[in-house]
């Protein structure tokens, strides 16, 4: 049972509205828990939805998006977005191998490779990475701007999973299981 009230779309503040309206058109008529408990601040709210059309639009893209997010999913051991961006993932066409892989932080492909490296650095270094890890993504071909993505899309996970954590947001998406 979570732990604050979560409401449905009609029980929302009036202030969520267009955030839910614009979620639950691009989520095929459902607003998933995760927004729902969210709404509880329209403040939260707009941030976290308007942070995913940011980086909808990035340069790091759907599939490496969905790898990074299960990964650090599975770090913090957030169920729900392990849960959710399994689907999204799949969604984005990745296989379930190549999710299975980058839930474990690993990946065929050396460039991805190193995003995950990275990224899984930055949530258990509290963000205290070295030059030598900058330049180790760099090296693997991400640009400056995309670096930055890197670091912004960790933060934005980490938003979500520590309000599905803490907020014991109940999962509507089939269930993976963590490794972590």
């Amino acid at each position: 049972m979570s732990r604050l009230t979560l409401p449905d779309v009609a029980q929302a503040p009036a202030a969520s509205q267009p955030a839910l309206q614009e979620i639950q058109k691009a989520f095929g008529g459902s607003v998933p828990a995760m927004f729902r408990m969210v709404s509880n601040s329209p403040a939260a709210l707009r941030s976290m939805w308007g942070s995913f059309g940011a980086f909808a639009g990035g340069q790091l893209g759907a599939k490496l998006g969905e790898q990074l997010a299960v990964a650090i999913a599975d770090r913090n051991r957030c169920e729900y977005c392990l849960a959710a961006h399994n689907v999204l993932g799949a969604n984005a066409g990745l296989s379930p191998e190549t999710l299975a892989q980058a839930q474990r932080g690993q990946s065929d492909d050396p460039r991805t490779a190193a995003a995950l490296k990275f990224v899984l650095k930055l949530v258990d270094q509290r963000g205290q990475v070295s030059a030598a890890d900058v330049q180790a993504v760099r090296d693997a071909g991400f640009s400056e701007g995309e670096v930055v993505e890197l670091v912004g899309v960790t933060a934005l996970n980490l938003f979500t999973n520590y309000i599905n954590n803490a907020l014991e947001v109940p999962v509507d998406f089939k269930a993976v299981e963590l490794t972590a």
